[in-house]
């Protein structure tokens, strides 16, 4: 276990806190920096214990200290969910100049996969500084490492996932938003830099665990045929899934 992960991890449960804020404020068009949080019941605003990432929610047992109003356990799982993956992408990336890149990319996913299942949307005001973000970041990364051919291997991912992704929805425009392609476009810059064959291989992934996901609520009757399922969160946990299993998985999958 490398040097980061313990600080990645303590760093994933306040970022995750954060996300909780995003996830449910962006939809609403609502600043993400004020008012304070608050109770959605009682509207009482949040003192400094009760937004200790997961222990608050745990201490309070689920509950408003206000109101007695039930919290959603989804606060604690966004939470514990950013910890786990802010400590396997460090244990993957290493101490490096990338790993703030993939952890900010990371933080990004989350946020994405959940405004996504409430509201079947990626809004451009996350997709947008996502993509930025990794612009930024991974060019500062390639620097600094001397490898600028990542950038070339980058942009040819997010531009071919881009590509693939605005065709799929010129066929099929109410099966697969424009959000997705978008979204594409950061997913193919974030795993090009790790190289060309992250690429297919990552996409791949999120069409597969979409599929699977599908099938199991088609047999268990929880959706039909022509239900809408939000494909974001699949094609963020199909990229991820790819960064951490790491290059060997990668080549076995694809050994062009």
């Amino acid at each position: 276990m490398n040097a980061a992960v313990v600080p990645c991890v303590v760093l994933g449960l306040l970022v995750g806190s954060f996300l909780n804020v995003v996830i449910y404020r962006v939809p609403a068009r609502v600043s993400i920096v004020a008012p304070p949080s608050a109770c959605p019941a009682c509207h009482t605003q949040l003192g400094p214990i009760d937004l200790v990432p997961v222990l608050s929610w745990v201490f309070l047992r689920g509950r408003c200290r206000t109101c007695d109003a039930p919290i959603s356990a989804r606060y604690p799982m966004v939470e514990l969910l950013t910890a786990v993956l802010f400590g396997v992408v460090a244990w993957r990336i290493g101490v490096s100049w990338a790993l703030p890149a993939y952890l900010v990319f990371t933080a990004f996913l989350i946020a994405l996969s959940g405004i996504d299942v409430d509201t079947k949307t990626l809004p451009n005001r996350v997709v947008y500084p996502s993509l930025f973000a990794g612009l930024a970041l991974l060019a500062v990364a390639a620097v600094l490492v001397d490898e600028p051919r990542r950038l070339w291997w980058a942009a040819v991912g997010a531009a071919a996932v881009f590509a693939v992704f605005r065709v799929i929805h010129s066929v099929s425009p109410n099966g697969f938003g424009f959000g997705d392609v978008r979204l594409g476009a950061v997913l193919g810059w974030h795993l090009g830099w790790l190289g060309l064959a992250y690429v297919p291989v990552g996409i791949y992934a999120g069409f597969v665990l979409g599929a699977a996901v599908g099938l199991v609520l088609m047999i268990a009757r929880r959706a039909g045929r022509r239900s809408a399922l939000p494909f974001g969160p699949f094609l963020a946990a199909g990229s991820l899934l790819v960064i951490v299993a790491g290059r060997s998985f990668v080549d076995t999958v694809w050994p062009l």
